[in-house]
């Protein structure tokens, strides 16, 4: 069965077409493999019957060839589609398309258009071809006098036309013609000429950097469309200049002229394989009417119960009910520069909750109203966009520049929540996964007395065994409960390593640098001890605040400056005699030329009596089963 294609129908796309729809031929399919692309792509060879012509797939359509949708000789209706330059050939892009027959012989006798401009003459200015032209498609006809043609009288187009505004003319100019808006989806680097209408939802501070090409400055932000297409948009130097004032979060504006590269994925946590980089050219225009049909901001929300299997330094989206937050913290960087560090807890519907950790702004703007709300009573809802997994001591989450917070925000996850925790949630026990649940797979949660630790060799494989522990502290060592730590940052993490006093300045070796004050870390021996027997145990900072409840940094000052023994000594004794869950990390280390296991208190919790009671009636119905 033969099929009337679309007749000069790449010509047409050629010149500049972008409306008629024409139907044309796949004559052949090749994947094209790159290893900066990180999705598949797929180069067609289209053909009217007479011409061919190569085309690019939107990545959108690759799954249309992997699942035998469009093969060699179907034909096809384009429905949107545009022709760009690319190293000086020209090659149609394909946006979207149908297919119309999956299956079919090739339709005529198709040569390369450059080929066939060589041999042929060019369309008559009344769109008509010349005498040579009419007569090849004749002999074709000729040839297949048996064959019943199936036509489509709907997509058939006369051989295309100029459009009015440009005829008579010349020669159209590069970028003469206005930019098409498509979706951001159907971006891709083979387009010449296109533009977005988009919402600004993120925008990132103005960076400085210095490289090996000098000093520069960088800023990105990102963007989303009414499809639910995202991407993020980065300006360079003198780019900065042009658009970082005019950028707001919430407006909509229509973006031009820029070029395409693959993303970062190091630093772009958006489902986009491309980033778009604005030139001195590009254009950035405002709209100043509200497009409804844009959302504000768009979410992935994970339950917290899945961030304890994401990847470290994977990027998300949670939303949770604030249940504590703690007070802003100074924190020095490595540059020498101080920033803020404020730490916050979220609980949801799965029955975990996470610590978020909220750096530098964030601390003294969301993180202060969090706080102030919590102290009056109320537990707000927080949605945290674009939130980082830290997988130190457990899961945790950390804002970076591209992060937003939004407390009490209207919309339903945030409904729903609110309900569940109104409705009885509030009183519902949650296990956290920061710090208390450890790798290991199955034995997060496991319970074992104080003596099976030694009886079943616990610690001596090659990975560390991490289980939990009711126990009570029955003596604490006083004499070295601390040590002077380095307070400068590296990366996003504290150096924490031990420094050295010189004069009056403090140094560190391993950040090679000198401050006037130092941080103080707990590192607290202590013996603790149930039914079964006792054992050594080691606190670390966070660890030893829960069981000292106040910083090293006062138990220092309180017996080493003020030299107050009987408040010291008071503030030991009550930890005394107290049960608690720990959190216990067990692993075997050489300590000189002898192997020793070494027992880490990780989490120190008060004893909670309701969900300890409930774990004791369920351990009492499986022995009875």
């Amino acid at each position: 069965m033969a099929v009337n294609l679309t007749p000069n129908a790449i010509a047409a796309i050629i010149a500049g077409d972008v409306n008629s729809k024409p139907l044309v031929q796949i004559l052949d399919i090749k994947l094209i493999a790159a290893a900066a692309q990180p999705k598949e792509r797929y180069r067609l060879l289209l053909s009217d019957a007479v011409s061919s012509q190569h085309a690019m797939l939107a990545t959108q359509l690759s799954d249309r060839v992997k699942s035998g949708q469009v093969r060699k000789g179907s034909v096809v209706q384009l429905i949107d589609y545009i022709c760009t330059s690319s190293q000086n050939r020209k090659i149609i892009v394909v946006l979207n398309m149908e297919t119309i027959i999956r299956e079919c012989e090739i339709i005529g006798n198709p040569k390369s258009l450059v080929e066939f401009d060589s041999t042929a003459q060019k369309p008559l200015p009344n769109g008509s071809l010349d005498h040579s032209t009419r007569v090849s498609n004749n002999r074709f006809n000729a040839q297949n006098p048996g064959q019943s043609v199936q036509s489509f009288p709907p997509t058939v187009q006369p051989p295309y036309q100029p459009p009015p505004n440009y005829r008579n003319h010349g020669p159209m100019l590069k970028n003469d013609a206005p930019a098409r808006i498509i979706p951001i989806t159907a971006l891709n680097p083979y387009q010449g000429r296109w533009a977005i209408k988009a919402r600004v939802t993120a925008k990132g501070d103005m960076r400085r950097y210095n490289n090996a090409r000098g000093d520069g400055k960088v800023f990105s932000f990102d963007l989303l469309d009414s499809d639910g297409g995202e991407i993020r948009v980065t300006c360079f130097n003198a780019v900065v200049d042009r658009f970082y004032d005019a950028i707001e979060i919430g407006k909509v504006y229509l973006i031009s002229k820029g070029s395409l590269k693959p993303a970062q994925k190091n630093f772009n946590h958006l489902k986009n394989e491309w980033e778009i980089f604005l030139e001195t050219t590009s254009t950035v225009e405002l709209c100043p009417e509200e497009d409804g049909s844009i959302p504000r901001q768009q979410f992935s929300f994970r339950p917290i119960s899945e961030i304890e299997n994401a990847e470290n330094n994977s990027i998300l989206d949670v939303i949770g009910i604030v249940i504590s937050v703690n007070p802003s913290v100074p924190i020095m960087r490595k540059n020498g520069m101080e920033t803020q560090r404020r730490i916050l807890n979220l609980k949801d519907g799965s029955g975990k909750s996470v610590e978020l950790t909220l750096w530098g702004e964030f601390c003294n703007r969301e993180g202060q109203k969090l706080k102030e709300m919590i102290d009056s009573g109320s537990f707000p809802v927080l949605a945290v966009k674009a939130g980082k997994v830290n997988d130190f001591n457990g899961k945790s989450i950390g804002s970076i520049s591209s992060t937003q917070l939004f407390i009490d925000p209207d919309f339903p996850e945030a409904r729903g929540l609110r309900n569940w925790f109104d409705r009885g949630g509030k009183n519902v026990a949650s296990v956290s996964i920061s710090r208390e649940i450890m790798p290991g797979g199955s034995k997060n949660e496991i319970r074992k007395t104080v003596s099976q630790i030694k009886d079943e060799g616990l610690g001596r494989s090659d990975k560390p065994d991490w289980v939990t522990v009711k126990a009570t502290i029955s003596f604490i060592k006083t004499d070295t409960f601390c040590y002077t730590a380095c307070p400068l940052m590296i990366g996003d993490r504290q150096c924490n390593k031990k420094v050295t006093k010189s004069g009056n300045m403090w140094t560190c070796d391993r950040c090679n640098q000198e401050f006037e004050e130092c941080d103080y870390r707990y590192l607290l021996q202590a013996q603790i001890q149930d039914h079964t027997g006792l054992t050594w145990v080691t606190a670390f900072q966070e660890s030893g605040e829960e069981i000292l409840g106040c910083s090293a940094k006062e138990l220092y000052l309180l017996k080493y400056e003020e030299q107050d023994d009987d408040k010291f000594g008071g503030i030991i004794r009550s930890r005394l005699f107290n049960q608690y869950l720990f959190r216990l990390k067990i692993k075997e280390e050489m300590y000189g030329d002898e192997q020793r296991v070494k027992i880490t208190i990780v989490k120190a919790d008060n004893v909670n009596h309701s969900s300890e009671s409930r774990y004791m009636l369920d351990l009492i119905s499986k022995f009875s089963r």
